[in-house]
């Protein structure tokens, strides 16, 4: 399902390369769909289309999309045939679930990941696992871990284990999952393509003077974290909640 339909900012969205890949496409024809329709509707479709960056398996900045609803079905009514209905069906059934997560937090109290201060929100993140792993066996860990959408730093992420982003580099490096780029970490061909991480670019400096470059910064999906979770999972390596709980 989360494969299908992902949350971002309390919106159900989809990928063109989530598409590409269920209705069995080039992805660069399913971005000339969308550049067809944005050229041809731009400016009555409104933000259906959001235009961003994935690496490929060489570390390059591709483009692709994500879009909501209106935007896949818009570029799904020209995928014909009985196999294209049968995956158009899934999708529909994949935004409806989405959504209908999405009014239930809406609808509750305010998560952890709504929070804009960190601190804040690294509290409150505490708490909810704390709660949850009360209520729910170890082996179900790994989905309180899903329940916070968006994009994570590898810094972020091994906090959760009580380690560094250097030392995960190391123990991810180790599984041959990543490998050093230059300055940037990048996926082995075998993940690659496969929604666990993107690129966001970030400006840097030196001694406070403007910018003078752009570097890549490699960041996990949910799908990517559950992912990490499993592979440290299989050689006893948990997070520093859980290894609480099986003191």
């Amino acid at each position: 399902m989360q494969e299908l339909v992902i949350m971002q900012n309390q919106q159900a969205i989809t990928s063109s390369l989530q598409v590409a890949e269920v209705f069995g496409k080039q992805h660069k024809k399913v971005l000339r769909d969308v550049r067809d329709i944005i050229k041809k509707d731009g400016a009555k479709i409104g933000p259906m289309f959001e235009r961003s960056t994935y690496s490929d398996s060489y570390g390059r900045l591709k483009e692709m999309y994500f879009m909501n609803r209106d935007g896949f079905t818009l570029l799904a009514m020209g995928y014909t045939g009985a196999k294209a209905m049968e995956f158009k069906l899934k999708y529909i059934n994949a935004f409806n679930q989405m959504e209908s997560e999405i009014k239930a937090i809406q609808a509750g109290h305010l998560d952890s990941y709504m929070i804009e201060d960190p601190v804040k929100r690294a509290e409150k993140w505490l708490e909810e696992q704390k709660a949850y792993l009360k209520a729910k066996p170890k082996a179900d860990y790994y989905d309180s871990q899903m329940r916070n959408p968006g994009l994570m730093t590898t810094t972020e992420i091994a906090k959760d284990f009580g380690m560094t982003a250097k030392k995960l580099n190391v123990e991810l490096h180790k599984r041959h999952v990543i490998y050093r780029q230059g300055k940037v970490w990048v996926l082995y061909r075998k993940y690659d393509a496969k929604g666990y991480t993107q690129y966001e670019p970030y400006s840097y400096s030196k001694d406070g003077k403007k910018a003078q470059g752009v570097h890549n910064n490699l960041k996990w999906t949910q799908k990517g974290k559950k992912f990490i979770y499993d592979l440290l999972a299989k050689d006893g390596i948990h997070p520093v909640l859980e290894q609480m709980e099986l003191v």
